[in-house]
């Protein structure tokens, strides 16, 4: 009877203990293991992200130069859709039949009772027209999102696009899940933190055959999606489109910055293409046609293309000259045809002379006294000192170096250094008489359009620059740094007046090689170039025709604008650049254009060849 009830108690403890350890568990689950709490979450609630509005961007105006647009997605829910037309289904959507029948098939391996994606990214005008006969197809529902466009149709190269992020990109940036968007190429990539906002989730409770029946406790455990920040750029959008229309039908680029901040002003790469073509359920379609176009609309000529800058290389060769104390203003010098090829003209008296009448001749003069001071009793070694000493002049006009531009993409000219002539013609195998034709702005050295604009704008203001950048203002007030700080040049303030009195004169006198710059009001201060263009052909340097370059900055004693403009494969520097740097300044300045014959000139030249396999890809 003992043993009984003893049994009793060790029966009864046991239960005690396994509900114990039940009970114990649950709350364990339940309360302390966050992990058996999300498990639960996905089984009776539905986490759907939201995502915010991406941030705007103005132009230095204020004018909205990218907004978003609704956009719409359509989706299935398998279970829900019966009996589909689906032919005239997708003559409505415009979807290819195996797209469709694959596409289905996707969506019913995944699930039955939760919606699949069936066609993204359908444009308003488009649905417009879908969304009355969407009631003949049940199951099948719409979804709008948010996308970018492009209000003005320009400025493609500085804005960039948005497409879905690929796999390698949530690697290496976990914030981005399967589906998000991205920022591609200029601003929309730069700024992508600034425009993306923060997303947000919400909860919502479906039942056991998947329906929503309301949202998970009030929507106490939802957080708002939060806009991104709206940002302001320096660019002025009609100086850029007057820049763009003055392009159609050539190759090249303009870059325009204001000296008195490096705010950039305008960036044309021409030929250029509708940003609006890289939104939407196009973008593929449209990338694939822009990026099998030999004329590269897609390439940024402005950022990154590399050029011999011709003569417009001049001006820095004179002022290394003079600090150095190798010349003076006053140094004159034959134009001595012997020694390089020039046009005819009378003895320059003097720099101002020299940069007025471009005399190669001169510049070699002044070339040769940098590179053979006679420092060294070697001829050979005399020439590296010497080719370091103008190499470092060189870059600290910004000149193959970091720019620290706010834009992606940018590649950098290159300066010529001793240690890459050793690794060219081996040591004590190269002397000035090797590399002169870096005096004239030839040979091995090679400028960016944007590295142009930015010696104008030291130019402008004898002898400092800010970094180019576009940023003006990101809500709340701000920009970075490094944008507002100076930095100068290794030559003396007193030494440009010269250098620029003789740009003055390139545009206003007699014999000047940029007659049709001036704009009498203006006071344009600039200097041509004719930068060499070959390719080779069979090891064989095939001459093309050369660039036609030109960069000014104006007015002369207060100047608001600087520029530099390259049109590839149209000759003379006065003949196309010049003209047209000169309207997009007197466009910028006073709003109108004064000659207008000018400028029918230039909007009426079609400068593109027929034969587009003789133009040289830019360098990347």
């Amino acid at each position: 009877m003992r043993d009984i009830e003893n049994r009793k108690y060790i029966i009864t403890l046991l239960f005690i203990l396994v509900a114990m350890i039940f009970v114990g568990r649950l709350f364990y689950m339940q309360v302390v293991d966050d992990k058996w709490k999300e498990r639960a979450a996905e089984i009776s609630e539905n986490k759907v992200v939201t995502y915010p509005a991406r941030g705007i961007v103005y132009d230095r105006n204020k004018e909205k130069i990218i907004a978003n647009e609704v956009y719409y997605d359509i989706r299935v829910i398998p279970s829900q859709a019966k009996n589909t037309d689906s032919v005239a289904l997708v003559k409505l959507l415009d979807i290819p039949m195996e797209e469709y029948v694959d596409k289905m098939n996707k969506a019913r391996d995944y699930s039955y009772i939760k919606s699949s994606e069936l066609v993204r990214q359908i444009p308003p005008n488009e649905f417009a027209e879908i969304a009355p006969q969407m009631y003949k197809f049940p199951g099948f529902f719409e979804v709008a999102r948010t996308l970018r466009m492009y209000p003005k149709n320009t400025a493609a190269h500085v804005l960039g696009y948005m497409n879905e992020v690929s796999p390698t990109d949530i690697e290496r940036m976990p914030y981005y899940k399967a589906g998000d968007f991205i920022g591609r190429e200029g601003i929309e990539n730069k700024y992508e933190e600034v425009l993306r906002g923060k997303r947000g989730v919400k909860y919502l409770l479906q039942d056991a055959v998947g329906v929503t029946s309301g949202t998970y406790e009030d929507g106490r455990f939802d957080t708002l999606a939060l806009q991104g920040k709206n940002i302001t750029i320096s660019l002025d959008w009609e100086l850029q489109e007057y820049g763009e229309k003055l392009m159609q039908n050539k190759l090249g680029s303009i870059v325009a910055i204001e000296p008195k901040s490096g705010e950039i002003l305008a960036m044309v790469s021409a030929p250029t293409y509708d940003p609006n073509l890289l939104v939407g359920r196009r973008l593929g379609e449209n990338y694939y046609n822009l990026q099998e176009d030999t004329l590269l609309p897609l390439q940024n000529r402005a950022t990154l293309s590399k050029y011999p800058p011709g003569s417009i290389f001049k001006t820095i060769m004179a002022l290394i000259g003079m600090q150095e104390g190798v010349i003076t203003e006053n140094s004159s010098f034959a134009c001595q045809k012997s020694l390089v090829g020039c046009h005819n003209h009378p003895t320059a008296g003097g720099v101002s002379d020299a940069v007025k009448m471009s005399c190669n001749p001169y510049f070699y003069q002044v070339g040769r006294r940098i590179i053979q001071q006679g420092k060294k009793k070697s001829h050979f070694a005399d020439a590296a000192i010497g080719t370091d000493i103008w190499a470092d002049y060189v870059k600290s006009f910004g000149i193959g170096t970091d720019l620290h531009t706010d834009f992606p993409g940018v590649i950098r000219g290159h300066v010529p250094t001793t240690e890459y002539y050793n690794s060219v013609y081996h040591e004590y195998g190269w002397a000035f008489s090797t590399i002169y034709s870096i005096s004239i702005g030839q040979g091995e050295v090679e400028v960016t359009p944007l590295e142009m604009a930015n010696l104008a704008c030291i130019m402008a203001n004898r002898g400092y620059y800010y970094y180019p950048h576009f940023i003006k203002e990101i809500e709340g007030g701000y920009i970075p740094d490094i944008y507002t700080q100076r930095n100068y040049t290794k030559v003396d303030k007193k030494y440009f007046e010269p250098v620029i009195d003789g740009m003055w004169r390139v545009v206003h006198e007699p014999g000047g090689t940029a007659r049709r710059a001036r704009v009498d009001s203006l006071n344009i201060c600039g200097k041509t170039g004719t930068a060499e263009n070959f390719k080779m052909v069979n090891g064989r340097r095939e001459q093309l025709v050369d660039h036609s370059v030109f960069m000014a900055f104006a007015p002369q004693d207060d100047p608001q604008i600087a520029i530099a403009v390259y049109v590839e494969n149209s000759g003379f520097g006065g003949t196309w650049a010049a003209p047209i740097a000169s309207l997009m300044m007197e466009n910028y300045i006073t709003g109108t254009i004064s000659d207008t014959v000018k400028e029918n000139r230039i909007l009426n030249a079609v400068l593109i060849k027929d034969d587009v396999s003789n133009i040289v890809k830019p360098k990347k």
